[in-house]
């Protein structure tokens, strides 16, 4: 049982920037890869971003690399997703999730949290 709350969305600009925050409970954070995934109206949930358990390695989805940030403070248990350069296809509710493995993958994420809506305007 991981329990997971994101907070820090909003209504932004285009072009302007957030920072999402998810905060995470339990003593096997850091074996976890996190991630972030977002879902828009009418969408399947997409994958945004991971990172592993250490906060080594990342991954981006297409869409969103060298814009977005994914990073993690282990001894905070907190995740982080900085969000530059923001785009009105951005506009989505943002989910965290904790994997069940320490790699940066697409898939395999077992808990997930409330979510945080993020809506960017043109």
């Amino acid at each position: 049982q991981v329990p997971l709350v994101e907070s820090g969305g909003g209504l932004v600009q285009a072009g302007g920037s957030l920072r999402l925050s998810c905060a995470a409970s339990g003593r096997t954070f850091s074996s976890r890869a996190m991630g972030w995934f977002r879902q828009a109206p009418g969408k399947e949930r997409e994958f945004v971003a991971a990172i592993s358990g250490s906060g080594y390695s990342t991954n981006y989805a297409d869409s969103v690399k060298g814009r977005f940030t994914v990073s993690r403070d282990n001894a905070k248990n907190t995740l982080y997703l900085q969000m530059n350069s923001l785009k009105p296809e951005d506009t989505a509710v943002y989910y965290c999730a904790a994997s069940t493995s320490t790699l940066a993958m697409v898939d395999n994420y077992d808990y997930w949290g409330q979510g945080t809506q993020v809506t960017v305007s043109s």
